[in-house]
Parts: structure tokens; sequence; C-alpha cells
């Protein structure tokens, strides 16, 4: 234990002041998005989605993005998982970005919900044919076995799945529209920089937090 205990690295690579945000959170998002994909992160479209369970539990698991629009924040899933029938019974839900080569963190809440039909076709028709054939094949989160896994390896690199070409009824995109948004900027001696914009009445106010 002593050994974790004493993993810390110090931040010293930037820092972030409120001059520096843009008054639109989403495009300050986008920006520190697009540096991070420049800066060579290796999953910079990695976000933590966290969900509150149906007995009032928390749940989190890492999903891509998958656009970033005016409206909010895009993923695409089943329907039927675990976190799709978790947000069909309470649809608010937080993102985490996590950045370690640019020390950068940015922490997402708001209330999301399922996309445009014709949002969730575009999208399924533009992915290989063996994630569409795995969309159609896989019950996520349900209980199978060893041989199910097999065999459902087979029939999805074999192409054997029917309707392949369309997308399934329980797959689809989802949206999340914040109501905050935290951008955190690792700092020296552990004083990280933590600005967070909340959305009111007449628009976006922007606060520093503590680290």
């Amino acid at each position: 234990m002593n050994e974790i205990a004493n993993i810390r690295n110090d931040y010293r690579k930037m820092s972030l002041a409120s001059a520096d945000l843009l008054p639109d959170p989403v495009r300050q998002f986008t920006l520190w998005l697009q540096q991070a994909i420049g800066a060579g992160e290796r999953e910079p479209t990695a976000m933590c989605l966290s969900t509150i369970t149906t007995d009032n539990k928390p749940d989190a698991r890492i999903v891509l993005l998958k656009d970033v629009t005016n409206n909010g924040f895009v993923f695409f899933t089943n329907y039927e998982s675990s976190k799709g029938i978790q947000l069909s019974r309470n649809p608010w839900a937080s993102l985490t970005f996590f950045w370690p080569g640019m020390e950068r963190q940015v922490r997402i809440t708001g209330k999301i919900s399922k996309t445009d039909a014709q949002t969730s076709d575009d999208y399924f028709q533009s992915r290989p044919a063996d994630s569409r054939a795995a969309a159609w094949l896989s019950p996520q989160s349900k209980p199978v076995n060893e041989e199910w896994i097999e065999a459902g390896r087979r029939e999805v690199a074999e192409k054997k799945v029917s309707s392949i070409d369309s997308r399934p009824p329980h797959w689809g995109g989802f949206i999340l529209m914040p109501e905050s948004i935290e951008f955190w900027q690792g700092g020296a001696n552990r004083l990280h920089d933590r600005l967070k914009y909340s959305r009111g009445s007449e628009g976006w106010k922007i606060v520093r937090l503590a680290p």
C-alpha cells in the first residue's frame, strides 16, 4: 500500500485563468478536445459516463464521444443495456474526460435524451460492418457464457447477422445537454485551477473553485 500512497505527480505544464476561457463552455470544450487530439492523447474522446441505478446507486463506465453540437454531447449505445435502462428511468448523468498528457480534466453534468432517429441511422451506417453486426447480435449487459462469446465472435466475423445494414430498434444515440461544465487544469503544489460554468436564466456563469 505504501508504494501506491507514494505515487504522485506535480503538474506544472499550464495554468488556467478566467480570462483564458470562451464565453460558451461547449466551444471551450471543443477547443480543449482539438488540443488533446493535436497533442496525441491516446483516447481523446473517451469519457466516463456516470448514471444512477434503479436502486439509487452510482454506476460508471467508459464510452466514446461521437459528436459535440450546440445542444450537447452525443454518444451511441444499446438502449436495452444497463446504462440505457438507467437513463430511461433517470435522465440525469455526468461525463468526465481526462487528458493526462495535458494535465486536464473536464466534468460535465446535464440531462440526457435520445437523439432523433435520423442521427442514429446516419451514425449506424457509418460504422464498420463488424460493428453493425455486433450491435444486432449482443444482448448488452445481459449474462452470457463463454460458448456464446466464441459463437458470437464467429458470427460477427462471418457477417451472418440478419439485417446488418439497418439499425436495430434497440440501438441508437443519446445527447447530454449540459447544466454545468468544469474545466480542471493541473497546477503546481496541488493548487489546481478549477473553473466551472453553470447555466442560469441569463446564460452561463463562471466561478473559480478551490482546488
